[in-house]
């Protein structure tokens, strides 16, 4: 083998290298939960494995567990948004109603405060913690976080990769 084969052999290894990383670091990431907001479903500690690239192809539906992040913020957020654009929603007696319609929210715990009704504006989606009894909890009912913008949210949270397991989803 020549030197100049030998050369281009590894130009290659490293191009092909960097167009992997590239692609993994759009296309997946690593996230860390901070806080109690998401329990039962996420524990503080939880390492995430989140889906950047579906973020291009699928708009954000309800039950998804999202990690929201915006420079107002200054950190990221782990949230489940339970409505989308054009949705009603409202929280009464503890119950999130959609539409109308109560949510059938076996993942979260708690009774939340009661929000009166408010439509999710275009290009955004109502979030809350799966944590209800967590009053403090920076979701779409606080005035600080309020509806999030569709582009703030940097991706699906898959699955957990410590401890490892599922994330609990939305029977419907």
């Amino acid at each position: 083998m020549t030197r100049r084969s030998k050369l281009i052999g590894w130009i290659r290894y490293i191009i092909g290298l960097a167009l992997a990383m590239f692609i993994l670091t759009n296309a997946a990431g690593l996230s860390r939960v901070s806080g109690e907001s998401m329990l039962p479903s996420l524990s503080s500690g939880d390492i995430l494995l989140i889906n950047k690239l579906s973020l291009y192809i699928d708009k954000p539906e309800y039950g998804d567990v999202v990690v929201i992040g915006s420079e107002a913020l200054g950190y990221s957020l782990v949230k489940r948004v339970i409505a989308t654009e054009g949705d009603s929603v409202s929280i009464s007696d503890g119950v999130a109603y959609v539409n109308g319609s109560p949510l059938s929210e076996l993942y979260s715990i708690g009774k939340s405060e009661d929000i009166g009704s408010q439509e999710v504006a275009e290009g955004h989606v109502f979030v809350l913690g799966d944590n209800r009894d967590l009053g403090a909890s920076l979701d779409s009912r606080s005035p600080e976080l309020g509806q999030v913008l569709v582009e703030d949210i940097q991706g699906y949270a898959l699955i957990k990769l410590l401890p490892w397991g599922a994330i609990a989803a939305p029977l419907s």
